[in-house]
């Protein structure tokens, strides 16, 4: 069972629940305001200890200690260093997780893991080889500690269960902190996660993760908030089962969580030779939270995540149930949104049973020792049969590893025919294991968004991807690829303890904090390439709409794809090219034409004729406008964009496009708007996008006046190629001050040169 309150609660104690004020001096013995309990959240402790100023309100946060993979970090220390950076100011890990398959763009992938080995040297870094670990386990095992914060430019950056606040974020936040800068966010709120009761047998942590995204994700409840896990089930998990569960928080739009420790807690610390990151943290004896989401652990059960998005789940039951009308309703609405190939997930179900093609165990969320290993016992002298069906585990760190082949777990389940492969994300985002054209796939993974699996369907292809927990992923292995709920097969779990051997780390990952070498030279690939200058914004601006998306929510890998198109992330003009490519394929077309409009307006070259028209047809209507002092470019209208990663480069590809603004009606997470503002984009707000469409103009005047102002609204003009000029209303939201400059200077390299 997964309650939603509809209203604010108290927490008496960490247990009792009271959602009436005046019942609290009858239970604590003395009157609590409101702002007294406010306070009472575990949340609020760690923020006000890592806040720079007295007001709590506005915030303006440093970190204990940052981390990248090697689809971010090229793109932030370039940024970092074209800003005044010296030296990293504090612990900064570079992990190498994601581009590691060095067969995909010749050696660029290997060249940027040798330019961030050449930085920690420099600048004094943390780098952690190929395949050593994915950067969460690693975090997790070495920089995670009970009361800290962690930034990192991955959206999974999560490690409330071991009591830190982890923040995920785009590239251009973590190189505020590595100029000295601070991330200025208003106070978010918090919504406690009572969790009570323990879970069945078979039924694993993706199962409780996906039943609260279910619940929460399509109405908001927690979004750009703090989920604060409290409650007597707490106890009940095992650590990994927790950072199973707390990992997949990034998928509900919240800001970030954190969890009650406990003497579990303590334990973890002390097996990884760290027990002094291990501190109580718990509510006071009564806090206030926005909202609380309430779970009973023993009623979730066996859970899937149908394309194309973790929120969208039934029971494993349920589905078998109803077979027929589901896979008809996934694939009805996965066609409606999906530009090029169409998804057949309806012939899947056949002789009485739903059949899958592919299991996937691997990353953050699925490739935890715990995981394994139940997935082991499941499968222990059983087979995935020699047909359609292939299994693939990925361990999350090579220490997880080296403990499962010390305890026979990775020979039972290579003798049932799964490969065990080595620490990489791949799975999770389209560079490893894409599925056969028409395949469906079965993940404990993070995400199952349009096409992540590296599928195209713009050249033919299409597959399908589910999420579902290891335990069940095991069981259908075990029944040849026949989906199977966890809790519908006989299996003793055997949990086995683990043994972190810490030595594998220190014989191959480079620890240079407090080291720097500053006489080190960087090396740079050939793929490397510099940020290309970006313009400040001009008193008005004028934009014509590229795209035009209707769709309820548009995820970053749409923005840009990735798979192997993050190959190129350290060339942001070759970057670029790629970007909407699988949801908008003429986008970057439309984009280049109004991209040459503002070099040749720069250069004096003079205007299009279309512009010129589009100037003529303000000033019939009586809208003064400047068309030598204007900037040009190109822009997007979505609905509710930025669902999803924190790559920066979902916004930055647009900018180098020639982009100056997004439009839409919300933006899905508070990461993508900043990574908007931070490349000099506006993030419009409209309440009426039917004014305009696809290919119209849209002026708006006044709109640097407007942004340094931050006013709360302003007037826009969208204009037809008839020459039809229809007036309508822009705003942007609340704006920081630092923000207001950072849009007005054109980007954030601008905004520090500046500065």
């Amino acid at each position: 069972m997964v309650k939603l309150y509809e209203s604010s609660i108290y927490l008496v104690n960490g247990e009792t629940i009271v959602t009436d004020s005046a019942a609290l001096p009858s239970l604590v013995g003395k009157t609590v305001s409101k702002e007294e309990a406010t306070k009472g959240t575990m949340a609020y402790g760690i923020l006000k200890a890592h806040n720079t100023t007295d007001h709590m309100d506005k915030l303006q946060l440093k970190f204990d200690s940052m981390t990248s993979h090697d689809i971010t970090y090229v793109g932030i220390i370039q940024t970092a260093r074209a800003s005044g950076m010296t030296e990293f100011p504090l612990p900064y890990v570079l992990t190498n997780c994601h581009n590691s398959l060095c067969a995909v763009g010749g050696t660029i992938n290997e060249d940027d893991h040798k330019f961030a080995l050449s930085a920690a040297h420099k600048y004094g870094g943390i780098y952690v080889p190929t395949n050593m670990a994915n950067i969460h386990s690693y975090n997790r095992e070495t920089m995670a500690g009970c009361g800290r914060m962690i930034l990192g430019s991955d959206s999974h950056t999560r490690y409330g269960a071991l009591g830190t606040l982890a923040i995920g974020e785009g590239g251009g936040e973590l190189a505020k902190q590595l100029v000295g800068k601070t991330y200025d966010f208003a106070r978010p709120g918090v919504v406690a996660i009572y969790l009570t009761g323990a879970p069945k047998p078979g039924v694993g942590p993706h199962d409780v993760a996906l039943s609260i995204c279910g619940a929460v994700y399509k109405n908001g409840y927690v979004k750009n908030k703090v989920m604060e896990f409290v409650g007597p089930g707490i106890k009940n998990l095992p650590i990994e089962y927790r950072n199973a569960i707390d990992v997949m928080t990034t998928e509900t739009t919240c800001w970030s969580s954190i969890w009650v420790t406990d003497e579990t807690t303590k334990k973890y610390f002390t097996i990884h030779g760290r027990p002094e990151a291990y501190k109580e943290i718990k509510p006071a004896d009564v806090a206030y939270y926005d909202g609380c989401v309430y779970i009973d652990l023993s009623t979730v059960e066996c859970t899937i995540a149908m394309p194309m998005h973790p929120s969208n789940t039934y029971t494993i039951h349920e589905l078998q149930k109803n077979a027929a009308d589901i896979l008809h309703l996934v694939q009805e609405n996965a066609n409606k949104q999906i530009k090029g190939a169409k998804m057949d997930i309806v012939s899947k179900y056949h002789d009485g049973a739903i059949w899958v093609e592919q299991g996937e165990i691997a990353g953050c969320a699925g490739g935890t020792f715990d995981n394994i290993c139940a997935a082991a016992d499941i499968l222990r002298g059983k087979s995935c049969g020699n047909g359609a069906f292939t299994l693939s585990i990925y361990p999350g760190s090579m220490p997880a590893l080296a403990e499962l082949i010390k305890n026979g777990r990775a020979a039972d389940l290579v003798s049932a025919g799964a490969i065990m492969r080595e620490c990489f994300c791949g799975p999770c985002f389209g560079a490893g294991d894409t599925p056969a054209n028409g395949e469906f796939s079965i993940r404990h993974t993070t995400r199952n968004f349009p096409n992540r699996e590296g599928s195209k369907p713009g050249e033919g292809q299409m597959a399908a991807v589910a999420l579902m927990d290891a335990r069940s992923i095991a069981a259908t292995a075990a029944n040849g690829g026949k989906l199977t709920a966890a809790t519908d097969i006989e299996v003793e779990y055997t949990n086995p303890e683990y043994k972190f051997d810490g030595n594998i780390y220190k014989k191959r990952v480079y620890n240079g904090w407090t080291k720097p070498e500053p006489k080190t030279e960087l090396k740079f690939g050939p793929n490397i390439k510099d940020w290309p200058a970006q313009p400040p914004l001009t008193d008005d601006l004028l934009v014509k709409v590229c795209s035009y998306i209707t769709d309820p929510v548009t995820t970053t890998d749409e923005l840009i794809p990735s798979g192997e198109t993050s190959s190129y992330r350290s060339n942001p003009e070759r970057l670029s090219e790629f970007a909407l490519s699988r949801r908008d394929p003429q986008y970057v077309s439309r984009s280049k034409v109004m991209r040459q409009q503002e070099r040749d307006r720069e250069t004096g070259k003079g205007l299009s004729d279309e512009v010129k028209a589009v100037y003529a047809a303000l000033t019939a209507a009586g809208i003064k406008n400047d068309p030598e002092n204007t900037d040009i470019g190109s822009t997007i209208f979505a609905n509710m964009p930025g669902d999803g990663s924190a790559r920066e480069q979902a916004a930055s590809c647009q900018r180098v496009m020639g982009a100056f603004a997004n439009f839409a009606k919300a933006y899905a997470t508070k990461r993508y708007r900043s990574n908007c503002i931070n490349w000099g984009m506006t993030p419009f707000l409209v309440e009426n996008p039917e004014v305009f469409e696809l290919g119209d103009y849209l002026f708006v005047p006044g709109v640097r006046q407007a942004v340094l102002e931050n006013k709360p609204s302003f007037p826009a003009y969208a204009v037809k190629t008839d020459g039809t000029v229809t007036k309508f209303s822009v705003s942007t939201g609340v704006l920081t001050e630092a923000e207001r400059q950072i849009i007005v200077a054109g980007c954030l390299i601008n905004y520090y040169r500046n500065h």
